[in-house]
């Protein structure tokens, strides 16, 4: 299988998708965020360097994105989501450069109304105890504020899927997605789905081409 680059607003769906890849095919998520938690938790000289660099309130560089990779992921025996990077034009030359060194990979970008993309996250809340997440109008759980995968009772509406924070969001992914697009469409590695789909439909045009 294609290693492969989910590109998406937040909330459009690349989450959903990405775990039933993992569940299904194998593959392995692979999200900045999570690299760098579990780098710290590890307690290795890079996960001190990581610390470090959030202690101080700076971004973390793509260098060391780069080394936290590198450090986690064996893109010869395994295929790899990355989800979350790159965020922008550089990044996505880094990774190709640094991490893939052409290797088999597609793009996925999960294209989406703005308008619609609020909605959805207006009503996404998600289980503090297990992290699954819901949306209120298209995905509720069973039970009206009770977690169907854990029981949990917690379920959180995040600070930044509030509309106003969701609307400044939208502006910076904009402006820094569309040179990353055109970079892989150039590169004949594009392929953009409607985020609009269902899953099993979105999941079996993924696959498909994976």
């Amino acid at each position: 299988m294609k290693h492969c680059v989910f590109i998406g607003a937040p909330g459009s769906g690349k989450g959903t998708q990405a775990a039933k890849l993992v569940a299904e095919k194998g593959c392995k998520h692979i999200s900045t965020g999570d690299l760098l938690r579990g780098e710290i938790a590890k307690g290795s000289e890079l996960g001190k360097q990581v610390k470090a660099v959030l202690d101080a309130g700076i971004l973390v560089s793509d260098d060391l994105v780069i080394k936290l990779i590198h450090a986690n992921a064996d893109l010869d025996k395994n295929s790899y989501i990355f989800d979350g990077y790159p965020r922008n034009l550089v990044q996505a030359e880094t990774l190709d450069r640094e991490v893939l060194k052409g290797r088999p990979s597609l793009a996925i970008y999960f294209e989406i109304d703005l308008q619609k993309l609020i909605s959805r996250l207006t009503n996404r809340r998600t289980c503090k105890d297990c992290g699954a997440i819901y949306n209120l109008v298209s995905q509720a759980p069973q039970k009206a504020g009770v977690c169907d995968k854990c029981g949990g009772t917690s379920m959180v509406h995040r600070e930044d899927d509030k509309e106003e924070v969701i609307k400044k969001r939208m502006d910076v992914f904009t402006q820094n997605t569309q040179p990353v697009l055109e970079y892989y469409n150039r590169a004949n590695r594009l392929m953009t789905v409607n985020a609009e789909n269902s899953i099993e439909l979105l999941y079996q045009q993924i696959s498909s081409r994976l």
